[in-house]
């Protein structure tokens, strides 16, 4: 519980010194940035999280940026060797994490009733996750005026016709799609290889399971690593960024995070309390069964690290094992609500930021493209950077606005996995009810 206060006390601190970067006076701001610099520098050689370290680097690079313009631009190259560490990861780990999600499931046939109830509830949900997002960018248009910086050729929206659309999602060559991170095609090339691979025979099939569970693994290892040079990559970003269009890109990430709350407030009111008093699960109970795995999620920003005691916590409220030890690892890899609203929301940013208009189609494109690669992403804390940074380089984003993205990420990873959390639990106790179990 400690961590977790700790943890929240430096999201608050990155807020607030943001906001001096941001609205000080130059001669009293100058100074008093600089001491909320320090002092968050002070937080984050005390603590092991990553975290204080990107908050760190986001206000050092906005104030290198506004103080040396000149200087900042050639931190750019910071930002662009984690960008190209990050993109040897997003077609492995797509077509790892697709495949046991899939195939790893295959007992779904055995499971019958309950397991076509759990998929087809798990993707109503998600998908009306993904078009709240969508909605509450579209609204909001926090991303309109940043005008991040790209080439021109990232800036030519590429148009085709719906047939061109169609037949684009399906690959020729899959190295070539890797190569190329073509997030679709790498997605239908995974779907059709995991169907296959559940047809298999048990002794067949666990081989080349066991193979693309330890990928999976590895890559998000892989990521990890990575992760460990966000700090320099976020400093370079954000000097460069600043250096070219001012400390006024801030006020749009603050727009963003707003938006991101209030769509996770009104999913949450107007999509999961309906649907519990619907199924007629007992308000009062669960919400004392929730409370703390919620808040480990929210504190540690990982849905996998709330696991054990939401399930400990759904039995001892009445939930059958049996449905707990299905539903909610399932749930896991099938029913991401906050990750799914955050991933339709950012895109929409990035094109925003981009200047890009995308007509609804697209969008709804990429709402699909975003709903199949995010799965099995829930318990890796940043994965769903990588997600992001596929998917924009499949309809030909910047990303550069991911790059602002990633400084408060920590802020919007807290919220969505937390909602992650909270309907894998109210999904458990629903299915239970639909199979009769008296819960209450």
């Amino acid at each position: 519980m400690k961590n977790i206060f700790l943890i929240i006390f430096a999201v608050a601190a990155t807020a607030a010194a943001i906001a001096a970067v941001a609205v000080a006076p130059v001669a009293v701001g100058e100074v008093a940035r600089w001491l909320a610099i320090a002092a968050l520098t002070g937080f984050a050689v005390q603590r092991r999280s990553l975290t204080p370290w990107i908050a760190v680097a986001m206000l050092a690079g906005a104030e290198v940026g506004h103080d040396f313009p000149g200087s900042a631009e050639s931190l750019r190259t910071l930002s662009q060797i984690f960008l190209r560490l990050i993109k040897t990861v997003i077609g492995p780990l797509v077509f790892a994490t697709l495949v046991v999600g899939i195939a790893g499931h295959a007992s779904l046939k055995q499971v019958g009733r309950m397991g076509i109830k759990a998929i087809v509830y798990f993707e109503a949900v998600t998908t009306i996750a993904l078009f709240i997002g969508l909605a509450a960018i579209n609204i909001s248009k926090a991303g309109v005026g940043v005008k991040a910086p790209a080439s021109t050729e990232q800036l030519t929206a590429v148009k085709k016709t719906p047939s061109e659309i169609i037949l684009h999602a399906f690959p020729e060559n899959i190295a070539k799609s890797v190569a190329d991170n073509e997030v679709l095609q790498i997605v239908v090339f995974s779907v059709i290889f995991a169907i296959g691979l559940g047809m298999l025979s048990e002794e067949k099939r666990a081989p080349m399971l066991k193979f693309c569970e330890s990928l999976s693994e590895v890559m998000f290892k892989f990521t990890n690593i990575v992760m460990l040079t966000a700090p320099v990559g976020v400093f370079g970003a954000i000097a460069y960024t600043v250096g070219k269009m001012g400390l006024g890109v801030l006020t749009n990430l603050f727009q963003l995070l707003a938006t991101l709350y209030v769509a996770l407030l009104i999913f949450l009111g107007c999509v999961l309390w309906p649907i519990a008093k619907f199924s007629g699960v007992p308000l009062r109970k669960f919400l004392a069964a929730i409370a703390e795995p919620v808040t480990i999620a929210f504190g540690t920003a990982s849905s996998e690290a709330a696991l054990p005691l939401a399930m400990e916590n759904l039995e001892a409220m009445g939930v059958p094992r049996e449905v707990v030890a299905f539903v909610m690892p399932t749930g896991y890899s099938f029913n991401l609500d906050g990750t799914s609203l955050y991933l339709s929301l950012a895109s929409v940013f990035v094109a925003q930021a981009a200047g890009i208009h995308m007509t609804f189609g697209e969008q709804l494109l990429m709402c699909v493209t975003l709903m199949l690669t995010s799965k099995g992403v829930a318990g890796v804390a940043r994965a769903a950077l990588v997600i992001l940074l596929g998917t924009a380089a499949s309809f030909h984003l910047p990303v550069e606005p991911i790059f602002l993205i990633l400084g408060i990420d920590q802020l919007m990873d807290m919220a969505r996995t937390s909602v992650n959390v909270i309907g894998n639990c109210l999904a458990t106790v629903v299915i239970a009810r639909w199979e009769g179990h008296r819960v209450e």
